[in-house]
């Protein structure tokens, strides 16, 4: 017994493999849907073989002829060739039980045994194909149990090696090499039942029956066998072979050695196939005319096998229409034949078929459609040939120009999809480059120029995908080839043209047969590898789009990424691109380099600049999109502060959100706090790393300089000019030989420089140099350098991790002292510089051009002050003056700078290592020429002829210039080890130094000069105290800093006693109403008697008052001539002031007098009633007080006041003075036409204005009399 294996269940996808001898995982829809499909993709895993044979298929393809009668020929070879191909990958089966399922129908056919199938081809084929079975798992397909196939039917196909027919076998255990395919609701299927349907009632219903359908074919099979001794089917067979016609090369439904065994009914589509194939051989006897007819019958049937073409199954709405009709005419033949051979008998058949034209008539109409099946048929087929065809030249293309670069380049590009905020790019649509460029009607170029970080990639991809929503509505539709090169191979030439031709070739698929005949006949010339070839790929670009007659647009996104070479020759190609395609509109995007701009000079330019607008648009939308879980005040908070920081910089607006995001920060105080702080988010420092070693090409010395420039940056005061970096630069990393500004200025290169550096700065005029322009990006980047650089160590140190706030504050002081350092030392060496010290920064010329007007009205007479407006900037004022170039005097680019800011810098310093005092005294030697020079340009920083404020250098030296401007540190160490004898040194330093530190700096620093070093000694004096008392006077008195000042009088006592200057101390205090001073002696002097003795002694001051040009006083009489009311009450209540009180000078005057030169009435209310004596003491011209206060030039009021006082007090009693004299009071009161003092005088006393006054006084007295209720009271 021959046991059948179970049959193998073969799938769609697994079909279409074997019949294209393709590799597994090969899907068949990358055959029917190219236009959907990434061929390359899937087929770079094929093997050598597989795509061997693929080239081949094409190779046999492109020699098919498109005449119907080579297409003819032809078809039978290509089938053959496919079956080949897919007999070649059959797999054989393996033995599988199957269950007895009623469902499956495994009738095997039987051959006969005189039919030698190993030299005949077998002629069986099934029209029935399998579509899309359902995926079934190995589980399942292992076990045979489960194996069900719902309205589904099992077509066995026998091979060549198959069983004899009538072999006995045993269903359990069928050995044999067979397909079993599983047919469910297939095109043919529902195309014969739909021509079924279209019949209705019109057909003989018997015809689906069984039985009806064996007796017909018996009856068909006695017609004229009487006479021939050989069945009519026989006799068709060798009939139409004599005719000619090539039966054995149709794929017919029946073998023709055993034609009519199990003849199925026709209620299948395999049944009336077979069944109207078999009719039609056995009547192709009765006529030669009718023979004709059948043979193109039988040929045209074949091709309703072809329906799925080649295996695809898909929606074909017109093959299946005609397949429909032809079905139509296939049962009316079946309908009319069984109606003959039913009714007249099969004797009559021919003879009723040459004389009824019914079969011959239907024949004619199924070979109109059929034929019109054939060309559908051929076209979809010649449709999937194409496919094939497209399909291996993606295949190639893509092995030769790189299949990842389409889809890396997509990817990108959705990805700044999801980062793009449109409203923050909408500028560029309006802005005028961007309509002129878009509108013009000829070949165009523009540049979006952006520092680093500011979103210009984001904003190229807004602008392609805008570009793409305008091409919809237009015709010609234009297409985009877009680029972003990043750093990496995508910023290469090779990968740039290859990616621009890929997108070409995508979009113009027409294209592809061009370049792949293009690359072989360049692999025929002898250039093998013309993708790896920049000028090949370039020839081939500027040839395609030379001809190519459709606007196009090329978008290139990070030209600053690219290396020089690959980015001259991608310029260069996009210029000859241009010039010689007149539709074409190039935009690329860069940083703006130096040497870029120049080659884009031509270029029209959109410069993507900081806009606090733009940046709020940013931040509000990065935080939205990935803050959205935090509350609403939490959100308002993040984004108004980045706004405020962001300057400009997009991406540090989102590195600072994914920080937030990654820190899980939500609470409103401590969203604050860290925004309060920033830190530097990792990535950005990692990327500005990376960026620092690509710019310097890992070279030592290009990166000490790139370190150096951008120390300096990120520690100067004001932007450089392009020149003072660069001299900054040379001088650091001169050697010490350089001593002048031309040995320096042959070691400047500011290009080399400024391309070391030029993604860390923002946007520079590289054709001004001289402008102050260059300054760091963004404030990421200071504080980036201050991390990562030592100033003496070049290298990048890497950032401090895992630190607390104050630690890192520590750090960051630190790094931040040395870096100033760094920059101090450059400007001191600069300083340094022989030129400097030796020529005069101002000629006489200039010094004659500072005495002039600095407008340019010279001949203005308008004598209205020309002082600084505060409500001005300085440059606007300053701008139309007369200006000076100190470069033109020989002091070179950096002269201004480090003369203006070195001093900042100077105070910056407050560890080690600290400058060296050898050069801070000569830089500040006194009377020098070198300070002169850098003095007078400090009160210039915009080299204006009139200064800002008046410096004079001759007041200053080391030590003065330190104490004011140098740190704490400093001065220390100056005090401790400089040699205040030199001659760099003012004669008494400590006290200029301590003057200009009263006018000008932090007291502090007072008490570091009096006693904490070795020159202390020159301010321990009186001296040092007028000085102090002057300039407190002078200054604001709620400075709380002069308490440290005032308490360095508790360090002198013993030596004021000692030296006896005590007493004049207090007299100058009382002078200048330093009530700090005063307060401080009075109430040590209540606890130490020699102290007291000291302050309140004698009448006479010391031999220090000798100098004074007028009488000098006691400390009341100073206060009082000083209008000191608040000094004066004090004294007044202290112990022991009498003698004060009582002094008289040297022109007799007691205090009273002195009080009557400003009749302060409140001074006097103070004094009066202490010393009444007083009022009658008379001075050298024998006046008394009250004369005194009526002649006084003060206010008439305060004269009234004060002698109303002293009347009050009795300074008119009779018994003080005589009558003689109270009368001369009144007569000078009325020489002076002083009336109220007159009747002041009058009333207060017994004089008799008749004795005293002449006629003319007393009408006057009298007529001021009548306005007696208006006058002053008393």
């Amino acid at each position: 017994m021959r046991h059948f294996s179970a049959p193998k269940i073969v799938g769609h996808e697994e079909r279409t493999q074997l019949y294209f001898g393709l590799p597994a995982g090969y899907s068949s829809r990358q055959l029917a849907n190219h236009g959907h499909w990434r061929g390359p993709a899937r087929l770079g895993s094929c093997s050598p073989l597989h795509t061997r044979r693929l080239l081949a298929i094409l190779q046999f393809l492109s020699t098919m002829s498109s005449s119907k009668t080579q297409n003819e020929n032809i078809r039978p070879k290509f089938r053959e060739r496919l079956n080949q191909f897919r007999q070649r990958f059959r797999v054989p089966l393996k033995n599988v039980n199957i269950d007895s399922n009623p469902k499956i129908q495994a009738a095997p056919s039987t051959l006969p045994a005189n039919l030698d199938s190993s030299s005949k081809p077998a002629t069986f084929f099934a029209f029935s194909r399998t579509h899309d079975v359902p995926e079934v798992s190995t589980a399942t397909r292992d076990d045979a149990s489960q194996i069900q196939t719902d309205q589904s039917t099992f077509v066995t196909v026998i091979h060549p090696s198959g069983l004899e027919e009538n072999s006995p076998v045993n269903q359990s255990t069928l050995s044999v090499d067979i397909d079993l395919v599983i047919v469910s609701s297939d095109l043919w299927s529902a195309a014969y039942r739909e021509a079924v349907d279209s019949f209705g009632k019109g057909i003989n219903a018997a015809i689906f029956k069984g039985e009806n359908v064996a007796q017909l074919f018996r009856q068909l099979e006695e017609v004229d066998k009487e006479a021939t001794q050989e069945s009519a089917f026989l006799r068709g067979v060798r009939y139409l072979h004599f005719l000619q016609v090539p039966l054995e090369r149709f794929k017919l439904a029946l073998d023709l050695a055993t034609p009519l065994t199990n003849i199925e009914p026709s209620a299948t589509v395999f049944g009336v196939v077979r069944s109207v194939t078999a009719i039609a051989i056995s009547f192709s006897t009765a006529d030669l005319e009718f023979a004709k007819q059948i043979g193109e019958m039988l040929e045209q049937i074949s091709y309703i096998d072809d329906c799925d073409t080649l295996g695809q199954k898909g929606s074909k709405k017109d093959i299946h229409q005609a397949l429909v009709l032809v079905y139509q005419k296939l049962l009316e033949f079946y309908n009319v034949a069984f109606e003959i051979l039913t009714r007249k008998g099969a004797k009559l058949v021919l003879k009723i078929i040459l004389e009824n034209d019914r079969l011959p008539d239907i024949i004619k109409d199924f070979l109109k459609h059929a034929d019109n099946l054939r060309k559908l048929v051929q076209k979809a087929t010649w449709e999937i040939v194409e496919d094939i065809k497209s399909m291996l030249y993606d295949y190639e293309i893509s092995s030769w120009l790189g299949s990842g670069k389409m889809s890396q380049q997509s990817q990108y590009h959705s990805y700044l999809q999801d980062l793009q905020v449109g409203e923050a790019c909408e500028f560029l649509l309006t802005d005028a480059n961007f309509t002129s460029w878009y509108c013009a009607t000829d070949s165009q170029q523009l540049v979006i120029l952006g520092d680093m970080g500011c979103g210009k990639t984001v904003a190229m991809a807004f602008l392609i995908d805008e570009l793409r929503r305008r091409n919809k509505h237009q015709l010609p539709q234009p297409k985009i080839c877009y680029h972003y090169c990043q750093d990496d191979e995508t910023g290469q030439a090779i990968y740039i043209f290859s990616a621009l031709i890929l997108s070409l070739l995508e979009q113009f698929s027409g294209l592809k047969k061009t370049f792949f005949e293009w690359y072989k006949q360049a692999g025929a010339s002898g250039n093998f590898q013309p993708a790896t070839n920049v000028r090949k790929l370039e020839e081939f670009l500027q040839k395609t789009l030379e001809t190519l007659d459709r606007p196009l647009f090329i978008v290139i996104d990070g030209l600053d990424e690219c290396d020089r070479a690959s980015r001259n020759n991608l310029l260069k190609s996009l210029k000859i691109l241009s010039q010689k395609t007149p539709r074409l509109k190039i935009i690329l995007s860069s940083r703006p380099q130096e040497e870029i701009l120049e080659q884009l000079n031509e270029m029209a330019k959109i410069d993507l600049g900081s806009n606090a607008k733009r940046d709020s648009i940013i931040a509000e939308k990065t935080v939205e999109r990935q803050l959205s879980y935090l509350s609403k005040d939490v959100r308002t908070l993040v984004t108004e502060r980045l706004s405020c920081l962001a300057q400009g910089s997009s991406l540090w607006t989102k590195m600072v959100v994914e920080l937030i995001e990654v820190r899980k920060i939500r609470a409103p105080d401590p969203m604050r706090a860290f925004l309060q702080k920033i830190p530097q988010p990792a990535q950005l420092s990692k990327l500005y790393v990376g960026l620092f070693l690509r710019y310097t090409s890992n070279d030592p010395e290009n990166q000490t300089l790139a370190a150096t420039a951008l120390k300096i940056l990120a520690i100067t005061r004001r932007p450089l000019s392009i020149l003072e970096l660069a001299w900054a630069v040379a001088l650091d990393a001169a050697q010490e030989g350089v001593t002048t500004v031309a040995a320096l200025a042959k070691l400047v290169d500011h290009q080399r420089v400024m391309s070391l550096i030029q993604p860390f700065i923002a946007r520079v005029d590289f054709s001004d140099v001289k402008k102050r322009q260059v300054r760091v990006v963004h404030q990421s980047v200071r504080e980036f350098i201050i991390r990562e650089w030592d100033s003496n160590r070049p290298v990048l140190q890497g950032q401090v991790q895992g630190v607390s706030t104050s630690t890192d504050r520590v750090f960051i002081n630190q790094r931040s002292g040395s870096l100033e350092a760094g920059i101090l030392d450059i400007c001191i060496r600069y300083l340094l510089l022989d030129d400097i010290g030796h020529i005069n920064l101002f000629s006489e010329e200039h010094m004659a051009m500072e005495e002039l007007p600095q407008e340019f009205d010279l001949f203005n007479n308008d004598d209205e002050p020309n002082d600084y407006d505060p409500c001005c900037s300085w440059e606007a004022w300053e701008e139309n003056m007369i200006r000076y170039d100190p470069i033109d005097r020989g002091f070179g680019e950096l002269f201004v700078y480090a003369s203006c800011h070195w001093l900042e810098h100077f105070g910056a310093v407050t560890v080690e290592p600290l400058p060296g005092l050898g050069n801070i005294e000569k830089l500040c030697q006194a009377g020098s020429t070198r300070m002169q020079n850098w003095i007078k340009q400090q009160c210039r920083p915009e080299c204006t002829i009139k200064p800002r404020f008046l410096f004079d250098s001759t007041l200053y030296d080391p030590l003065s210039i330190t104490s004011l401007y140098g740190s704490e540190a400093m001065l220390l160490h100056m005090l401790e080890r400089s040699d205040f004898d030199k001659d760099k040194f003012l004669p008494n330093p400590a006290l200029g130094a301590a003057d200009q530190i009263f006018q000008w700096g932090s007291l502090s620093r007072l008490k570091m000069l009096f006693l904490g070093s070795k020159i202390g000694h020159q301010l321990q004096n009186l001296d040092f105290f007028r000085i102090l008392m002057k300039q407190w006077s002078f200054s604001d008195n709620h400075r709380e800093d002069w308490d440290v000042v005032f308490d360095i009088v508790d360090d002198m006592l013993d030596i004021l006693i000692m030296e006896r200057w005590g007493n004049e101390l207090l007299c100058v205090a009382a002078s200048t109403g330093c009530m700090p001073i005063i307060r401080r002696l009075m109430e040590r002097a209540q606890h130490n008697s020699e102290l007291k003795n000291e302050l309140l002694r004698g009448p006479q001051r010391g031999p220090q008052t000798m100098s004074y040009s007028r009488p000098v006083h006691q400390s009341i009489g100073e206060a009082i001539l000083l209008d000191h009311v608040d000094v004066v009450e004090y004294l007044l209540e202290q112990e022991g002031i009498e003698a004060h009180l009582q002094h008289r000078n040297s022109r007799g005057e007691n205090v009273l007098h002195l009080a009557s030169r400003l009749c302060n009435p409140a001074m006097f209310q103070l004094l009066v009633p202490r010393f009444k004596g007083g009022m009658h003491q008379t001075d050298d011209q024998n006046r008394t007080v009250l004369v005194r206060v009526i002649t006084s030039s003060s206010d008439s009021q305060n004269r009234y006041d004060s002698a109303r006082i002293l009347l009050f007090e009795g300074a008119a009693n009779e018994n003080g003075r005589s009558k003689d004299e109270q009368q001369e009071q009144l007569r000078i009161a009325a020489r002076l036409g002083d009336t109220d003092m007159c009747y002041l005088l009058i009333r207060s006393g017994t004089i008799n204005p008749a004795r005293a006054l002449d006629g003319e006084q007393i009408a006057l007295m009298n007529k001021t009399f009548e306005n007696e209720p208006n006058w002053r009271p008393i």
